[in-house]
Order: C-alpha cells, then sequence, then structure tokens
C-alpha cells in the first residue's frame, strides 16, 4: 500500500489503517474531503457520514468508550472545528481518547472567508491540539496524536492546513508503542495505617467507581472474606448485580434502604472513584466514617474529599493485598453483609400506573415495565434532561461497560449522536437511547436518518414532558408563570418514521405493551415516544 501513496492526504489516510482504524466518523468540506476519500476508497475503510460537525466527534467518543480503541472523525475548516467544540469539551470531562482530523485553511491565504486561529478555539475546550508540520511529517504527526490521546485521555485535534493535501510525499509508516503505567500496590506508612483502619473496622463498606471496574472479582473476593456490603458510583452501574451483598448505588441514587446501611457503615473503602459531591450527598454520607480512597491516578484523588487514608495503587492487587494481611492478621468477618435485609435493596419502590393524568404515562411505571421488556443484552445511553436520575435508578445494564453517559459536560442534546458512534462500535449488539423531548430537538433530530441510513440497532426512547423541565420546575416553585419553559412540539413518533425510521406514541399502559411489541419486531432504528405530564416528573436524585 505504501508505495501506492503519492499525496499527504492518503498519506494521512493511510496512517489512520497503519494504527488499526478502520472506522471514520465524518463530515466531509473542502479541507478534507480527499483525505476522507481515500481512506474509503484508498484504505478500505469504512466512513459514517454524520449531518452535523458536532455529530462526528460524538460518534468517536462513544464509539472508543465502546470498542477500547482510539475513535476518529474528520471536519473541514473553520466553522467546521467551532461546530465542534460542545462535543470536544464533552470528551475532555469524559476523559475520553479520541482524535479530530480537521482541515484547516490554506497558509498562504490568510484573509480565507473560513480562516480562525483554531489552535485558540482547540485550546479552550481543553483539548489537546496537534499541528501536521509538514508534508514529509504527516504520518508521524498522526502517531503523535495517537500517542497523546492514548496518554492524556483526552481528544487530540490534528490540524491539516489543506494546501497541504495534495504535496506529494513518500509514505513512511510510524506508530509509537504505548505502555500503560504498571500496576503497583502500595507500602510503608500510609499502606499500613490504611490496613489498620480496615482491620479495626466494625462495620465496613467498599464502594467501588469506574477506575475498579476490572477488579471485580477481586472486590467481591474482598467483600466475602470481611463481610462488607458492595456499593457502586453511577458509573459502575452493575458491577455487583445479583451478588447477596449488593445494595446499589452510594450517594443521591441510593435507596431508602440503601442509605440506612450507608449511614451504618463506620468504614468506607472507595476503589476507583472520585467522591464527588453526588456520590458523597455532599460529605453527608461520609461524615462519621473511616474513608480509605485507592485509585491509581494521583490526580483522582483528594480532588472532592480528603480521605483519611490515599493509596495510590491498581484496585484488584490493593484488594488482594488488603485480603492478604487481613488472613495473615486472623482479623475476624465483620458481619456487617449478614444485617442486610433477604430482598434486593438496590431497587427503588415499583411505579404506579394509575399515577398520571388522561393523555400521559407515569414515568416511573414506564421505566419498569421497559427495564423487564428492552433486551437485556442492551448497550444503554442517557441524554441529558431532568428524567436521567430515574433512568438510573430503574433500568439496568448487564454491566458498567454497556452504560454510557452522553452529558459529562451537562449538555443535552449528545445522547443520539452517542448512541450512533455506539451502535458502531457494537454493531451485533441493540443500542438504547433515553433523551428528552429537548435533547432530541437541539441534537437528536438531525441525526437520527444518520442511524436509518448507517441501519444501526437503535431503540431511543423519548421522555416528553414538552418542557425544559428543570427550568419547568423552577418557575414553578418560585410560583411563577412556566410558559417560557414549554413547547408544542410535533409527533416525534411520526418525525421518526418521515426520516426512514419506525415510531410509536405511548400515553397508557396499554399503549405501552403495543410500543415493546413493537420494539420486538423493530426492522431498523425506532423511536418509542412517552408522553408525560410536565408537573408530574419526578425531581432529579441530586
Amino acid at each position: 500500500m505504501s508505495e501506492k501513496i503519492k499525496y499527504m492526504h492518503q498519506s494521512i489516510a493511510q496512517a489512520l489503517k497503519d494504527h488499526g482504524s478502520d472506522t471514520l466518523f465524518g463530515l466531509v468540506g473542502d479541507a478534507n474531503l480527499f483525505l476522507a476519500n481515500h481512506f474509503v476508497t484508498g484504505c478500505g475503510g469504512t466512513m459514517v457520514p454524520a449531518a452535523h460537525e458536532g455529530g462526528t466527534v460524538l460518534m468517536a467518543l462513544a464509539y472508543t468508550q465502546v470498542t477500547g480503541k482510539v475513535g476518529i472523525a474528520t471536519v473541514t475548516q473553520g466553522p467546521g472545528l467551532t461546530n465542534c467544540f460542545t462535543a470536544l469539551r464533552e470528551g475532555v470531562v469524559g476523559r475520553r481518547p479520541m482524535i479530530l482530523l480537521c482541515g484547516d485553511t490554506p497558509v498562504t491565504a490568510p484573509f480565507h472567508m473560513q480562516n480562525i486561529d483554531q489552535r485558540e478555539v482547540v485550546t479552550a475546550t481543553g483539548a489537546g491540539f496537534e499541528q501536521v508540520k509538514s508534508p514529509e511529517t504527516a504520518a508521524r504527526d498522526v502517531a503523535t496524536a495517537y500517542y497523546r490521546a492514548r496518554k492524556e485521555r483526552r481528544p487530540i485535534v490534528l490540524n491539516i492546513p489543506s494546501d497541504l493535501m495534495w504535496a506529494e510525499v513518500a509514505h513512511k509508516p510510524a506508530v509509537f508503542p504505548f505502555e500503560h503505567a504498571p500496576t503497583v500496590v502500595t507500602e510503608g506508612t500510609v499502606h499500613e495505617k490504611a490496613i489498620g483502619m480496615i482491620a479495626s473496622a466494625k462495620r465496613p463498606l467498599i464502594l467501588a467507581g469506574a477506575g475498579a471496574v476490572g477488579a471485580r472479582d477481586n472486590l467481591i473476593a474482598l467483600a466475602e472474606r470481611m463481610e462488607a456490603p458492595l456499593a457502586t458510583t453511577l458509573k459502575g452501574t452493575g458491577l455487583f448485580a445479583g451478588h447477596p451483598n449488593n445494595i446499589g448505588y452510594f450517594g443521591t441514587l441510593s435507596t431508602a434502604e440503601a442509605y440506612d446501611v450507608i449511614a451504618a457503615a463506620d468504614c468506607v473503602i472507595a476503589f476507583g472513584a472520585w467522591l464527588h459531591i453526588l456520590t458523597t450527598d455532599r460529605g453527608a454520607l461520609l461524615e462519621g466514617k473511616r474513608v480509605v480512597h485507592i485509585n491509581n491516578s494521583p490526580a483522582d484523588t483528594g480532588r472532592f474529599y480528603q480521605a483519611d487514608a490515599t493509596l495510590i495503587a491498581d484496585a484488584a492487587l490493593t484488594a488482594d493485598n488488603i485480603l492478604y494481611w487481613l488472613d495473615e492478621a486472623e482479623i475476624t468477618p465483620s458481619g456487617f453483609a449478614k444485617e442486610l435485609p433477604d430482598h434486593d435493596i438496590s431497587q427503588h419502590p415499583k411505579g404506579d400506573a394509575t399515577k398520571a393524568p388522561e393523555g400521559c404515562i407515569n414515568l416511573e411505571f414506564a421505566l419498569d415495565r421497559l427495564n423487564e421488556a428492552l433486551p437485556q443484552d442492551r448497550i444503554m445511553l442517557t441524554d441529558g434532561g431532568r428524567y436521567i436520575t430515574e433512568v438510573w435508578c430503574r433500568v439496568r445494564v448487564p454491566d458498567p461497560n454497556s452504560f454510557h453517559m452522553s452529558d459529562n459536560f451537562a449538555a443535552i442534546g449528545q445522547g443520539m449522536q452517542q448512541a450512533i458512534g455506539a451502535a458502531h462500535g457494537a454493531p451485533d449488539r441493540p443500542v438504547v437511547l433515553f433523551t428528552g423531548d429537548g435533547g432530541f430537538m437541539m441534537g437528536g433530530l438531525n441525526e437520527f436518518n444518520t442511524a436509518v441510513r448507517t441501519k444501526r440497532d437503535l431503540i431511543v426512547i423519548i421522555c416528553n414532558d414538552a418542557a425544559y423541565g428543570a427550568e419547568h420546575i423552577q418557575m414553578l416553585d418560585r410560583k411563577m408563570d412556566p410558559g417560557l419553559t414549554q413547547f408544542t412540539w410535533p409527533s416525534f413518533a411520526a418525525v421518526a418514521q418521515s426520516l426512514g425510521g419506525e415510531g410509536v406514541t405511548v400515553t397508557s399502559p396499554e399503549e405501552l405493551e403495543s410500543a415493546i411489541e413493537a420494539v420486538n419486531a423493530r426492522s431498523g432504528p425506532i423511536v418509542v415516544e412517552l408522553k408525560l405530564d410536565p408537573d408530574s416528573v419526578p425531581r432529579m436524585r441530586i
């Protein structure tokens, strides 16, 4: 292949293949057209054509999370990049390594209509910026972008002046090996202090976050040895599902019974969690307790809470190490887990179908039923909106890697794009997206047809309260007219059909059953529109 490469745009496209990338999310323009074309026609890659530039980045972010590969997107110069601003920030906050190949206006045309300081735009998002320095260095510049994306765990924008695209080059493959930091177990005074706290605890509790997902079996073994309850943060959702020691979420998403168990604990051993205000309920759940915090990244400790002992160490190895020393010291199990009720206290009380006005369905009831009826091997994504905490509490996933938030930057309207990216990353699994009416209109509407065009197995549940819900409830709380927050939308089910997909509307339990039948019989992307009463949607659990 290398001997057939004559121009820089071909060299860059081949460099993507050299790194094992076979999928490119893009929207073509003057400055990236030929690069994208050669990736498909010359390198045998697949390009997913988005409808909006920001969608390309969001799709690549979700593709990254689902596959573990570095997601790749491409857009054109100027407004092509500025349209990606929020999406890049989402990737920065979500800490997802991906690369945006961005064309730039010609160096020789400083007064170009679309000219903007692209480095400054990227820097403002918090993403990394890498410049193609010359046609001769282009392949190495691509390799540097891959290396930085993995090392820095954020999007890297590779800036490519369009007047260099047709420069002649001799392609020289370049792939820089990336080694993860070695896993370690701590030792010394802090380690001994932490072991002492754990060994002397009467009611210890183990908490796991996203950084401990790979240590599931080790944490379960430690919990069984200590007879300690198991809990997770939101991003660890489902990690301990089905285990008798599992109490579900730790934090504002906890059930009342789980909250009581957390309150009774005297020591929390947190693995791979940030311990931010929602996990700790603004510190209330850790008050009066000893806290041991284990995380393999120094940057992730002490940001939100100062623990009594902090170990910069690998979650799995540290769990094994703690278990070893408990055995060596012949520490008696706490018995705390034996105090747990004999039923699953991670589940919230069922919703009541009768608590909804005519023409609407009760959200809690609908979510409980969808949890039972939706494909069990689902990947689930949530967009932003006041409905999301209820979704998190009621709709389960097979494992933490099957759950994805699309609003790390607290921006609505990014779920559809990420759902499409996830569906391309895991084409053999159904992807379920929960989004709001505002989020669908803002970002979902313009990309739903992308799911149709690319034949993705996508189930979209629109929680339609015909309002911007968070703002609506604030107006009501102050006894103000909420009219500014309310909208008369079109039928989303009909819109889905007009865009080439399927759509059903749900206003009653009977229609919900019909919608479930439609989901089971789907032949492509489908929208299920839940009609909700804006005055009855549960408040966010934050």
